[in-house]
């Protein structure tokens, strides 16, 4: 589902016709429950990952959160169900560091190589990459983190990556 840019079209005109005509565009309906149900299930799945591959738990994990915007290529992040993946992963107390994309807003960042701390995406429990980015190097990211959780299906088979 989708409009113009983002999914605000459909939505709304599914609202106009309810409103004018007293019908509904059903098939619209069920994909923007669908869409909003999706941070849920990517928030689920890692934290099943983490669970079962790594033996720990959410909280306190350090979770490298690469694409935080609604499409690659820019840190517009209007719309964009990665935002509320970060905040649930948050909320359940995971360190989640985000991409250089995302506009500062109280969030840490460090560039997908490497921080100037010396950080590297080994030294994180997971990797969900949410938005990919062409600057992402994905056949680095397979090999060095622990875990990735590929929720757009881009990255090559690999031991460590689970595409969903």
């Amino acid at each position: 589902m989708g409009g113009h840019c983002l999914p605000i079209d459909p939505v709304y005109l599914s609202h106009h016709v309810k409103a004018r005509h007293g019908q509904t565009f059903r098939l619209i309906e069920l994909a923007q429950e669908i869409n909003e149900s999706q941070p849920d299930y990517v928030v689920r799945r890692l934290q099943d990952a983490l669970s079962s591959r790594l033996r720990r738990s959410m909280h306190g994990a350090r979770i490298l959160a690469l694409g935080a915007a609604y499409k690659p290529g820019t840190s517009d992040t209007r719309q964009s169900p990665a935002v509320q993946v970060i905040d649930r992963l948050r909320a359940m107390g995971a360190d989640v560091v985000v991409d250089p994309y995302l506009p500062d807003a109280g969030r840490r960042h460090i560039p997908f190589a490497g921080a100037p701390s010396g950080e590297s995406v080994a030294d994180f429990h997971a990797v969900v990459l949410l938005t990919p980015h062409a600057e992402f190097d994905l056949a680095q990211l397979a090999d060095e983190a622990a875990y990735v959780l590929d929720t757009r299906g881009v990255m090559a088979p690999a031991p460590h990556v689970e595409r969903l």
